[in-house]
């Protein structure tokens, strides 16, 4: 991602953000396209910023569930393919880049519509949000112990310190616990305490939520793993390996367990069983995150009113759409 000026301000008097969020395969980018197209039809086109950080990188197409270019429905959307797979993403440029194409899109008069399942990162853009300070020797010092003693310990200190953090997190985020125990080392505070209490906001904003019973949920997410591997992903990771894959896309859930597939580690059958878990895990995490949401609007995932609830809402809510 190139930078930004990080001072990016919404124009007063743009069309509010609305924001689409929930648990992986609930069909947010379904909603956003139907409302992005129920926002035209009012007269005010729409454009859509991803906020799915692993949908930032190129050529992880099929374990991220990306929205090929022929399905985008001619509508634009941003923050897509925008980092090199050997590329570590940060939440701080995520954040510049975002507002800042946020605040273009307003100023052309659309509607922005930021979609995504990246709890942090959705917050990092919606939120009075601050970075806490960086202490590059604590850093590498963490990342050392992350090697030399693996990613179990860690987690379990970060438990002992900060155990909202730590299920927030979850066990497998090598990279995000390390910058966890990072921030506990040099505010000696919990790592929660640098996020946002909830609920001011960078800009006024519609916040919408999909909604899916658990018992619903898991057997789409396990089909949705199973497609995976049937659409070719180990195909797609094998095209990835000869350029590398830095220390976030390798550990991405389904990328990492398709590479040990590949080393032999792993069969297909535990390879796709532990990704499975893991996405029913991470789910979880995702549903936990965006419960904090007060101001959210729940809508059922099944429901085929939902986009048009949606509108009535926005519309409700905000008179000047379909005033351009």
């Amino acid at each position: 991602m190139t930078p930004q000026t990080p001072s990016a301000e919404p124009d007063s008097a743009a069309h509010d953000l609305i924001v689409i969020v929930g648990a992986t395969g609930t069909g947010k980018s379904e909603l956003s396209l139907d409302l992005a197209e129920a926002l035209a039809q009012q007269g005010t086109p729409a454009q859509i910023v991803n906020a799915d950080a692993m949908q930032l990188y190129r050529g992880m197409d099929i374990g991220t569930a990306k929205l090929p270019v022929a399905e985008r429905r001619g509508i634009p959307h941003h923050l897509l393919d925008v980092l090199d797979p050997t590329d570590d993403a940060s939440v701080a440029q995520y954040q510049s880049e975002a507002r800042a194409i946020i605040s273009e899109i307003q100023s052309a008069g659309h509607v922005p519509i930021l979609v995504g399942g990246s709890g942090l990162y959705v917050s990092s853009v919606i939120q009075d949000f601050q970075f806490p300070a960086r202490d590059p020797q604590v850093r590498a010092r963490l990342e050392a112990e992350l090697e030399e003693l693996g990613v179990g310990i860690l987690f379990q200190r970060l438990r002992e310190l900060d155990a909202d953090a730590a299920e927030s997190i979850g066990a497998s985020n090598g990279r995000r616990i390390v910058r966890a125990l990072e921030v506990i080392e040099i505010t000696g505070k919990p790592f929660g305490a640098g996020l946002p209490e909830e609920q001011k906001l960078w800009t006024p904003a519609h916040i919408f939520g999909i909604a899916a019973p658990r018992d619903e949920l898991v057997p789409r997410l396990n089909e949705r793993v199973r497609r995976m591997w049937d659409s070719g992903l180990l195909d797609e990771v094998r095209e990835l390996r000869p350029h590398g894959l830095g220390i976030t896309a390798a550990r991405a859930i389904g990328y990492a367990q398709a590479i040990e597939q590949l080393d032999g580690t792993l069969t297909e059958a535990e390879a796709i069983e532990q990704t499975a878990a893991l996405t029913r895990r991470y789910a979880r995490r995702q549903v936990g995150w965006f419960k904090r949401y007060d101001q959210c609007h729940w809508l059922q995932y099944d429901d085929p009113e939902r986009a048009r609830r949606a509108l009535a809402i926005v519309m409700g809510e905000n008179g000047h759409h379909g005033d351009a």
